[in-house]
């Protein structure tokens, strides 16, 4: 079987990196595969290095309609069984409309749990044989817009847990992030968009600022709300407190060394980041929004609040900091919440399975995918 990805995406995050892993996953198990990306992203880069085929080309987003005739003919080149649409930012449809005019099954797998409407759901959602989940949250707003549950399947983003399952350095991380010895890191990583929700913590910290003096707040990511946010934390109370970190590659070395992960997020498809503090073993304060609370389990591995709720995320902030032992259990439970749940081999497999379903049923037709779960 060969399969044709298609990846927006130039940084190795988030759904660049879940592309990564399931295109390694793939090879080891035999199939072919060939990679479409952006020129000189970070995706192309780590796969040629693993010996993978890579073709790039311009990507320009949603009104890039040229990438249609792009993505056509290198369809016809390489001539797979099936293309995978990873990305939206044009991708998605313009993917889609290629893979139609090549007349191959195309799959896409959905990240973000944002509503569209109705009568777009009805003419976009046509042009896919197949569409994978990466939570039941967002199966379930795809759902609600009419989506036929036939043509869905949930597959759960995965982390690789042996990667972000380490002991803390804490002299390189003090060093690292210039901090005093007994102060406690909170880490918000996102992209610094709005629906991320990091005003609402800023509006949250000053309260927990008032009682717990000791803490420093790590922000991890990059976004065009940068400038907006940085005027935020001038305030004199956040000042001090705030360490603006970019975008990082070293997580798995940064994750055990922080206290708590926060994620005030108003929307979430899934929360690779939240994954990557399970699985190392960092307690998560999240809002209880999308496909978050499959991963945070309230009062197991974490704590959720409501969106938009300042004061419910300043009284959940506190109580994580006032019981260092509770935190340590969280930490804990989400170590093997990971192991369990999102392994990089059950996200694999359970692509496999819907690759095998399309094919066989334009071959002559089989029962339909199981629409719950893979």
């Amino acid at each position: 079987m060969k399969i044709l990805h298609v990846e927006a995406g130039r940084h190795l995050y988030g759904g660049a990196l879940q592309v990564l892993y399931l295109l390694r996953g793939l090879t080891a198990r035999g199939l072919r595969n060939v990679l479409v990306c952006p020129v000189s992203s970070e995706i192309g880069a780590a796969v040629r290095d693993d010996g993978g085929s890579v073709c790039e080309t311009p990507m320009h987003g949603d009104l890039d309609a040229a990438f249609v005739m792009r993505l056509w003919a290198i369809t016809r080149r390489e001539q797979p069984d099936l293309v995978h649409l990873h990305s939206r930012r044009g991708a998605d449809v313009w993917g889609a409309v290629a893979a139609r005019l090549a007349g191959v099954p195309v799959v896409l797998t959905r990240r973000v749990d944002n509503p569209e409407h109705r009568a777009v759901v009805a003419l976009k959602y046509r042009l896919y044989d197949h569409v994978v989940t990466i939570s039941d949250g967002i199966r379930q707003v795809l759902l609600s817009e009419g989506v036929s549950p036939a043509r869905l399947t949930c597959v759960h983003s995965a982390v690789d847990t042996a990667a972000y399952d380490r002991d803390c350095d804490p002299g390189w991380f003090r060093s690292e992030f210039d901090l005093a010895p007994g102060e406690r890191t909170l880490g918000v990583i996102a992209q610094l968009i709005p629906r991320k929700g990091h005003r609402h913590l800023f509006q949250a910290l000053p309260g927990v600022l008032r009682r717990h003096r000791d803490c420093k707040i790590l922000l991890f990511g990059r976004g065009p709300l940068e400038s907006e946010l940085r005027r935020l934390t001038d305030d004199p109370v956040l000042h001090d407190h705030v360490r603006w970190c970019g975008f990082r590659n070293d997580l798995a070395r940064i994750l055990p060394c922080l206290y708590a992960v926060i994620h005030p997020a108003e929307m979430e498809g899934l929360g690779v980041s939240l994954l990557q503090a399970a699985a190392a073993g960092v307690p998560v304060i999240a809002s209880a929004a999308g496909g978050i609370p499959e991963i945070v389990r309230d009062r197991v591995n974490g704590l959720l609040i409501p969106p938009r709720d300042p004061s419910r995320l300043t009284a959940a902030i506190e109580q994580l900091l006032d019981d260092a032992e509770g935190a340590r259990r969280m930490g804990e439970a989400g170590k093997r919440i990971a192991h369990e749940t999102f392994s990089i081999d059950a996200m694999v497999e359970g692509n496999i399975r819907v690759y095998r379903q399309v094919l066989a049923g334009r071959a002559g037709g089989t029962p339909p995918i199981d629409s719950q779960h893979d």
